[in-house]
């Protein structure tokens, strides 16, 4: 959630911020009112508290009319006592109840805008040119008996698929290449639990405005989670860690469960827009000054894995109406798809400063001994998503498809055949 400290020296940040996302800045001068009449209940409570204790003390030295008098100014104090701190935690938990729906200050530089107002950063790697008609992703994906929608319908519903033969082993292996190349960098491999307590999911920043895409199974009261993020946000819950080792890194492998509420009509053929798929996300817990330049890692280690597909991308740095709840900066890698004609998400990864950490308790201890915030950042190394770009940019005339260099140790085959 928002630093009180920077809502009441740098209130204009906030209102800059909501005015980038297209958000209402009225919520400032709401957010400045409550935390001043907070700020004057407990300030009247601790007051009244005082003169309290300092009368209890006097009464049992007093005597006659001076002991009568304390002792009735002690029933008024009793009663003001709490009344005003039922005042303060009244403030206190309508203060809390909005700052949990402001979405975090956006950073300097961001785009402002919406969903179409990105900025490209970069173009990388040439465009496929083909001498017949290239197939789509689904049609490649029969052909070679890797992808099943047909059954995957029959069995769970639309946007669900079975992957199959060499479209399982194509998974497998671009997720434990990208484990690999995880571990390499120094990132300690997590297989997460995938559902989730309230407290982990809104901890997170998932149960604001994309709620709707959250899967609840209300009889646990449990999520399932949409990103291996939420999980590793919450591993370090109510903690306090160690300055001298950050960054602490996570990679974690998980299934992502999401509903696409409002996604009707959209992507509807094949794998591109579902219900279920696998993911390896990169997570890191930082020192807040050290975040910006964490999340330049991050874009880095998204471009080797990239780059180890042989797909054509671009970077776009996404406009600050089209950012998450928690995120302050978000890049994202988009891939080429012969078939549309157009770039599609592959990764991102967000820079989340300390919201995610004020909201779950994450703090980190310094050489002066003084808790602070750590900074938490996201990334993605690879998702079932992938094939979809591996497929149509890799084929060939006859249906069959080359796999790119790096990833055939991990798929055991160099070219992926149609099945007779």
């Amino acid at each position: 959630m928002i630093d009180l400290r920077t809502l009441r020296e740098e209130p204009d940040r906030l209102r800059a911020s909501q005015r980038a996302r297209g958000e209402d800045d009225a919520v400032v001068e709401t957010l400045l009112d409550l935390d001043e009449r907070r700020r004057g209940a407990l300030s009247r409570f601790e007051s009244l508290r005082a003169e309290q204790k300092s009368i209890g003390k006097s009464v049992s030295r007093a005597s006659g009319e001076e002991k009568a008098a304390l002792l009735d100014r002690a029933k008024e104090l009793a009663t003001q006592v709490k009344s005003a701190e039922s005042e303060a935690e009244k403030l206190a938990g309508e203060l809390d109840e909005l700052l949990q729906t402001v979405p975090n200050i956006v950073e300097e530089g961001a785009p402002h805008g919406g969903e179409d107002d990105y900025v490209v950063l970069e173009e990388v790697g040439e465009k496929p040119v083909f001498d017949f008609e290239p197939r789509d992703h689904l049609e490649l994906g029969e052909l070679l008996g890797a992808i099943d929608m047909e059954r995957g319908a029959k069995v769970s519903g639309s946007r669900f698929f079975f992957l199959k033969g060499v479209g399982a082993r194509l998974q497998l292996g671009l997720l434990n290449m990208a484990m690999q190349q995880a571990i390499e960098a120094g990132f300690i491999p997590m297989i997460p639990p995938v559902l989730v307590k309230p407290e982990s999911m809104q901890g997170t920043g998932f149960l604001g405005a994309h709620a709707s895409e959250v899967y609840r199974l209300p009889e646990e009261d449990l999520f399932l989670v949409g990103t291996s993020e939420v999980p590793m946000a919450a591993y370090h819950a109510d903690e306090i860690l160690d300055g001298a080792e950050l960054p602490y890194r996570y990679a974690g492998w998980s299934s992502c469960f999401r509903r696409e509420a409002g996604s009707y009509g959209k992507d509807t053929r094949g794998i591109i827009r579902v219900h279920q798929f696998d993911k390896v996300e990169m997570f890191s817990y930082c020192r807040p000054e050290d975040a910006a330049e964490e999340h330049q890692r991050l874009l880095a280690w998204e471009k080797e894995m990239l780059a180890k597909i042989e797909v054509p991308y671009r970077i776009i740095d996404t406009a600050a109406g089209d950012l998450g709840a928690s995120a302050a900066r978000k890049f994202d890698c988009e891939a080429w798809v012969p078939s549309q004609g157009r770039y599609r998400e592959l990764t991102s990864t967000s820079n989340c400063t300390e919201f995610q950490a004020r909201r779950l308790a994450v703090r980190f201890r310094d050489k002066d001994g003084k808790p602070r915030h750590v900074a938490t950042l996201n990334g993605t190394l690879a998702t079932t998503r992938w094939i979809v770009a591996i497929l149509e940019n890799h084929q060939r005339a006859d249906g069959s498809v080359e796999i790119p260099r790096a990833l055939r140790p991990f798929v055991g085959l160099d070219v992926l055949e149609p099945i007779k």
